[in-house]
């Protein structure tokens, strides 16, 4: 079983073996959840804000990118 030692500041280094197992790089989030006293570490998945557009502009495909623009942004043709 892999074990960390925590610093003066609080801080551990995930041991390699783990991080590969969650799949976790730099900069990546964990959680700290709390389960009948105990508390297991996972990797945090957050949505990202973009999700809800993706396929957004499939049925706009083959159309001029300006005319797109222009009808998201709710411009009149000249």
């Amino acid at each position: 079983m892999p074990t960390a030692r925590m610093t003066s500041k609080g801080q551990i280094t995930v041991p390699k073996g783990v991080r590969e197992r969650l799949g976790i790089g730099p900069g990546d989030e964990l959680e700290f959840v709390e389960e009948n006293g105990e508390f297991r570490i996972r990797k945090s998945v957050r949505a990202s804000p973009f999700d809800k557009y993706v396929g957004f502009l499939k049925e706009k495909d083959g159309q001029v990118p300006d005319r797109i623009v222009r009808d998201l942004r709710g411009h009149d043709d000249p």
